[in-house]
C-alpha cells in the first residue's frame, strides 16, 4: 500500500481524569448511550491517535485517529444529567483509491435517579457499505440502567432497553423497519494508578425474529497513563451478526491501540 488506511475517528464522551478514562470501543454508544466516564461540570477534551487492524469482511490496517469532549449539568430533581456524543469515520485508501469505509455517529442523555439507577436515550446511525453492506442504518433507543457493584478498584454495570431500527442497504435489499431489545454490561477493574482493564458487552435482538435476528458486540480493552495527560489504549473488538446480508461473514474483528492527550 502506498497509502495506508488513514480513518479520523471524532467522540464526545464523558471524562476528567488525567489518565483519560475512555474506551476506544462504540459498544455503549450502539447499545445504549456513552456515559462511563467519570465528567464534571467543566468542558473536558482528548484527543487520540493510534492504529487498528480489521479481520472478517475487511483485511485492512487502518491509521486512525479519535477527539472527545464532555460535560455534565443538572437535571431531573437536582441529578446528574450526563450528556455525549460521538462521530467517527474510517477509511482504508491503496493508489488513490478509497474503500472499506464506515462512520458513525451516536447521541446520547444520561439523567442519575437516585440508588444507582438511571435513563438513558440515545440515537446511533451507521453507514460502512464495505464492512456490513449499511448504505445508513439508525436506531433510537431508550431504558434504564443501573451499577450493581462498586468497590473503588471494580464496578459492574447493566443497561435494558429498546430500540427503534431503520436499515437501508447497499445493495437493492428493500428498507428493513423494525423494533429490538437491547442489552448492554460493563465491567471495570483499575488495576493500579496507571492501569484500568475494561470489558464491555452488547447485544440486540429483533422483535419480529428474536431467536434468529440477532447481533452483539464485545470489547476488552486497557488504558495506560504513560505520562502527565497522556495515555495508551489497547483493544480488541469483536462484532457477530447472526443474519448478515447475504455474502458476509458473520464475524468482524477489530484489533485498536492508540495515543491519548486530555487537556
Amino acid at each position: 500500500m502506498k497509502n495506508i488506511t488513514i480513518s479520523l475517528v471524532t467522540l464526545l464522551s464523558l471524562s476528567n481524569m488525567a489518565m483519560a478514562d475512555v474506551a476506544v470501543s462504540d459498544v455503549e454508544a450502539k447499545y445504549s448511550n456513552k456515559s462511563t466516564v467519570v465528567a464534571t461540570k467543566d468542558f473536558k477534551q482528548n484527543i487520540n491517535f493510534g492504529f487498528s487492524n480489521t479481520t472478517g469482511n475487511t483485511e485492512t490496517l487502518n491509521a486512525n485517529g479519535k477527539y472527545d469532549a464532555s460535560f455534565i449539568t443538572t437535571g431531573y430533581n437536582n441529578q446528574d444529567l450526563k450528556v455525549s456524543g460521538d462521530l467517527s469515520a474510517f477509511f482504508t485508501e491503496n493508489d488513490d483509491v478509497k474503500s472499506n469505509e464506515e462512520f458513525v455517529a451516536n447521541l446520547g442523555l444520561e439523567q442519575f435517579i437516585g440508588n444507582g439507577w438511571l435513563m438513558y436515550t440515545g440515537v446511533n446511525w451507521l453507514r460502512n457499505p464495505d464492512f456490513r453492506n449499511y448504505d445508513n442504518k439508525y436506531a433510537i433507543g431508550a431504558g434504564v440502567g443501573r451499577e450493581l457493584y462498586n468497590d473503588g478498584k471494580q464496578s459492574f454495570a447493566l443497561k435494558l432497553g429498546s430500540a427503534y431500527n431503520i436499515e437501508d442497504y447497499a445493495n437493492n435489499l428493500s428498507t428493513e423497519e423494525f423494533g429490538s431489545l437491547n442489552e448492554y454490561a460493563e465491567y471495570n477493574n483499575q488495576l493500579n494508578k496507571v492501569s484500568k482493564l475494561y470489558i464491555k458487552a452488547g447485544s440486540m435482538q429483533n422483535f419480529d425474529d428474536m431467536s434468529n435476528d440477532y447481533e452483539a458486540l464485545g470489547a476488552i480493552g486497557v488504558n495506560f497513563a504513560v505520562g502527565e495527560n497522556i495515555n495508551l489504549s489497547i483493544e480488541e473488538e469483536v462484532a457477530y451478526d447472526n443474519k448478515p446480508t447475504a455474502g458476509l461473514d458473520k464475524t468482524d474483528t477489530k484489533s485498536i491501540v492508540r495515543v491519548g492527550y486530555a487537556f
